[in-house]
């Protein structure tokens, strides 16, 4: 009896532990993402998505273009077209909008490897406005509406201060920005900016995203 009884437990043993098996091959706790290599200034190809943290060229932008032991082809002020586009010695037209400084240096390198062997291209920005869809937008009862170039990690105080505040006739407290979300959807949601100028409520000193629009409404009285 004793000997079946331990044939028994033996077996039983044998089953709960073959799930455990299964669930042992590796840590518990929810699985991890794949991690990816992130594309740097100094990896991107021409063809890449910028980050939101590198500067991405716009019309109105003045550029300075630096080919290495190649004075006959540099250009120290070169302007970004409405249509985006710029011409420097040897090229008579390439596309700069919506670059980053280094995306545009390395095609310009491709585009003069037909005349100079190993070309070195530096681009530097000289005065910024940034693409449509990076600039922050302010309508309404600022002092001094505007399109501001979005800048990282730039906060709702930083905007006010460059529109100069409020006007009198503002209703700071129902301000809204206008976000569009992961889905491209437009949302909007409340900002009390007259608590944030006039209070010091930094809890109202929210981030902004390119893009945004902050409009103030004027008061009803």
């Amino acid at each position: 009896m004793k000997s079946q009884f331990r044939a028994v437990s033996m077996v039983a043993l044998t089953i709960a532990a073959a799930p455990m098996a299964g669930c042992s091959s590796g840590p518990s706790g929810p699985p991890v993402a794949p991690v990816t290599a992130s594309r740097t200034p100094d990896n991107m190809s021409p063809g890449d998505t910028a980050p939101l943290d590198q500067y991405v060229i716009g019309s109105g932008d003045t550029l300075s273009v630096f080919v290495y032991r190649n004075a006959d082809l540099s250009e120290g002020g070169v302007a970004v077209r409405p249509d985006g586009r710029i011409s420097v010695p040897l090229i008579e037209d390439i596309m700069a909008a919506g670059k980053t400084p280094t995306q545009l240096a390395r095609e310009i390198e491709e585009r003069l490897k037909k005349y100079i062997h190993d070309p070195n291209v530096t681009v530097i920005v000289r005065s910024f406005v940034g693409p449509f869809d990076r600039q922050i937008r302010v309508i309404g009862e600022a002092t001094e509406p505007a399109a501001i170039p979005y800048r990282d990690h730039m906060t709702l105080l930083d905007v006010m201060i460059a529109t100069k505040g409020l006007t009198k006739y503002a209703a700071g407290n129902r301000a809204e920005v206008v976000r569009r979300d992961a889905d491209g959807k437009q949302v909007a949601f409340r900002v009390r900016l007259s608590d944030l100028i006039k209070e010091g409520d930094i809890s109202q000193n929210i981030e902004m995203q390119p893009g945004d629009t902050l409009i103030i409404p004027q008061s009803w009285f």
